[in-house]
């Protein structure tokens, strides 16, 4: 579990002792971690692929100025073989860019990979409660008040904004070098950084699944 979570763990009146969890209680808990520690992990790599955004249209920009440039100095030869190399240089740079891009798509995916996961694992704890209690399910609360399928809608809600940003991320991540149009780069940049599909509802969700779980102080 990483930093930010409860460190310490105590029991409360009508409440079993954190260290005593077992069954699905237990593993409820600790998805509620993993979800915890894959939207860290999914913050880390937005901020890395924000940066690494803001050079490739910086870079795109530079070689749309290099292409006028030589076309400008076509007569010119010292001049043009000049502008030719510092525009094979700007090429190779934003290649690389675009592949540090790409990398940091294929963890993203593979973090939407994972969550979809603990979403079947939520599912997969209802099945079970529906087999040991019958369609009615648990009468008690794993932990406070929530039903145990409060669990598993509210981890395909966070999934669904996940996989949501995901799909925008790719289509920015097809179009950013390409773009030759300022304010369109702006548009794309933006939607980087702050990621509509992910708004304040699925930080609510997560700090409620936090708090449920006893991961957070109440």
């Amino acid at each position: 579990m990483e930093v930010g979570l409860q460190g310490s763990e105590t029991t409360t009146p009508g409440r079993k002792s954190q260290s005593a969890l077992t069954g699905s209680a237990r593993k409820v808990k600790d998805n509620a971690a993993d979800w915890h520690n894959l939207i860290l992990k999914w913050d880390r790599l937005n901020d890395e692929g924000s940066t690494i955004a803001n050079k490739i249209v910086n870079l795109g920009f530079n070689k749309d100025s290099q292409k006028e440039m030589q076309v400008m100095m076509a007569g010119q030869d010292t001049s043009a073989s000049s502008n030719s190399e510092n525009a094979f240089e700007n090429n190779r740079e934003l290649e690389e860019e675009c592949d540090k891009l790409l990398s940091v798509m294929d963890k993203m995916t593979r973090i939407v990979s994972k969550m979809e996961k603990l979403v079947s694992s939520e599912k997969g704890i209802i099945d079970l409660e529906t087999f040991q209690y019958g369609t009615g399910g648990r009468q008690t609360p794993l932990f406070q008040t929530w039903p145990t399928s409060q669990f598993a809608d509210v981890s395909s809600k966070l999934y669904e904004a996940y996989k949501q940003e995901l799909t925008l991320k790719l289509a920015i991540l097809q179009e950013l070098a390409h773009t030759t149009n300022p304010d369109l780069s702006m548009v794309y940049l933006s939607c980087w950084l702050y990621q509509p599909y992910l708004d304040d509802r699925a930080r609510l969700l997560l700090e409620g699944l936090l708090l449920e779980t006893g991961h957070r102080p109440i």
